[in-house]
């Protein structure tokens, strides 16, 4: 199975800006000048251009917007220091959400992208894995 990761921002230049500085992803194309691709992570990330208020889904309806808002499906970037990745992430345009939290063998902090989406940096103590 291969897993992609679509991303929904308003425009495409500032958010590959964006995912390029603050995680260290690479553009590898632009798709009929509304999807941009990045690699560089296990997953393929694609930047979708989608205006602000329109359709996000049918039903319910509910309508596009890019202020911080809460999903149920966030992902998480494992890095190997917490720390200096926040740090690329900050002079990207990132804002913090969540100091240090330890949890089983890893250390996270939480974060939003300037279009409102949450992500998180997580670094394992061991194998990439958490322990109990």
């Amino acid at each position: 199975m291969k897993l992609i990761v679509n991303i929904d921002v308003p425009e495409l230049e500032p958010a590959i800006a964006f995912y390029t500085r603050a995680l260290g992803l690479r553009h590898s194309r632009t798709l009929d000048d509304d999807t941009a691709e990045l690699t560089g992570a296990s997953a393929t990330i694609y930047l979708l251009k989608k205006d602000p208020g329109t359709a996000a889904a049918r039903s319910p309806a509910i309508d596009r917007e890019y202020a911080r808002h809460w999903t149920p499906i966030h992902f998480d970037v494992v890095v190997t220091d917490v720390d200096a990745a926040a740090s690329r992430a900050f002079a990207a345009g990132a804002r913090q959400e969540t100091g240090h939290i330890d949890w089983h063998g890893s250390r996270c902090m939480s974060f939003s992208d300037p279009f409102g989406h949450g992500f998180c940096f997580i670094q394992f103590e061991q194998d990439g894995s958490y322990t109990d």
